[in-house]
């Protein structure tokens, strides 16, 4: 008990010293040790990693799970070290939907058969979004949050130690500098008074006090050097390893954009699968007449989201009596023109087709015969089929 109240009473004294130190430091009433430039430009990096990786870390948790209550419940689970329950995803709950409506509906009607299809689809969108969040959290936010919460917590205490070790510094600089003061009043010559012999013998006193307290605060000053020395040495070696993180973080990142891509690919793949069974051209969503893409492999995501249609493709559309059309025999008809404006630009896949430029009007009709999703447009002279898609028709 005696050894518990010196150290809570020494405790109480060291930290009473820095609060001392630190607000005459504020008042600008105590010198400060500074820092060199290379350690206060690690000390910044440091801060900006960290305040960027929490920033990124929050928003790609918003970007996976947008429903904040959903959030909060999963960050109590992980304080709590219990498992987060399996969550439906919104596609899938939205399958859970349509496939109850088509039964209730009428499973062999048009709607309800239809139905059934979107609910499949829907369904395995929704696997796949489950699939993303869970390489996501594992792959990007887990190496994040370890960065916050284990490498920059021993970052925070060694910087919280180093200035502890600053303040004591500087408070034993500045006790040795009153003190050498103090020594150097007191070896001055007294005044010659009645008294003179008592002068001297207090002057003579008070000199050697104030050398015993000289030695002393060189003593400790030499202490508290080595010791801030040798933490500074500490938490620069901490600083450095940033870079270290910057390259882990990185390769993360690389992780969550492939993740992100394949995630994409397969939503792409199973809306063309369902364009398909409802018996579309896969490349009507984007406005186009495309006919469907190669299959998408899924070892390589980022050539299946390369090959995403962006615009349309004669090749496979006109009918086999089409394909020999010859536009320059070819007359409009006497009734049955209409004015068309061209709602996109479009570049002509062959010398059958007429580009054309948006916002341009030309005249259009069609021919018995002809695939409907396509028209023969006229544009002064020149003559082509266009896209019904690209076309706004007029009076």
């Amino acid at each position: 008990m005696d050894f518990n109240m010196k150290k809570l009473a020494s405790d109480a004294g060291i930290f009473f010293t820095r609060a001392v130190q630190f607000t005459e430091e504020k008042f600008g009433q105590a010198e400060k040790t500074e820092l060199d430039a290379h350690f206060e430009n690690l000390l910044a990096r440091a801060d900006s990693t960290k305040n960027w990786t929490e920033r990124i870390l929050r928003q790609t948790e918003v970007l996976l799970q947008p429903n904040p209550s959903a959030r909060v419940e999963e960050f109590l689970y992980e304080k709590l070290d219990r498992k987060v329950p399996s969550r439906v995803t919104n596609g899938e709950l939205l399958a859970q939907y349509m496939a109850e409506a088509a039964s209730e509906l009428g499973p062999t009607t048009p709607y309800g058969k239809t139905l059934i299809k979107v609910a499949e689809a829907e369904k395995r969108l929704g696997a796949a979004e489950r699939d993303f969040i869970h390489t996501a959290s594992i792959n990007f936010l887990t190496p994040l949050r370890n960065f916050l919460e284990g490498d920059w917590k021993t970052i925070s205490k060694e910087r919280r130690l180093l200035q502890n070790r600053r303040l004591d510094l500087d408070a034993c600089k500045a006790r040795l500098k009153k003190a050498k003061a103090a020594e150097a009043k007191a070896t001055t010559v007294p005044d010659f008074q009645e008294t003179r012999p008592r002068n001297y013998i207090l002057s003579a006193s008070a000199s050697a006090l104030w050398n015993d307290e000289v030695d002393k605060a060189e003593q400790e000053l030499r202490v508290a050097q080595t010791e801030f020395d040798r933490q500074a040495e500490v938490t620069r070696l901490l600083l450095e390893g940033i870079s270290s993180t910057h390259v882990n973080h990185l390769r993360c990142l690389h992780e969550f954009v492939e993740s992100q891509t394949t995630y994409y690919a397969q939503c792409y793949r199973h809306m063309l699968d369902l364009q398909k069974q409802l018996g579309r051209f896969p490349g009507t969503f984007v406005g186009t007449t495309e006919p469907a893409s190669p299959p998408l492999s899924s070892s390589s995501p980022t050539t299946a989201a390369a090959t995403m249609p962006v615009g349309p493709s004669v090749a496979g559309l006109a009918p086999p009596g089409e394909a020999a059309l010859r536009l320059e025999e070819v007359s409009p008809p006497a009734s049955g023109t209409r004015k068309a404006r061209v709602l996109y630009d479009y570049e002509a896949a062959d010398s059958s087709e007429l580009a054309l430029l948006a916002d341009e009007l030309i005249t259009v009709y069609s021919l018995p015969g002809m695939d409907p999703d396509w028209l023969i447009g006229e544009r002064g002279n020149k003559k082509g089929k266009v896209p019904v898609t690209y076309l706004e028709l007029l009076s």
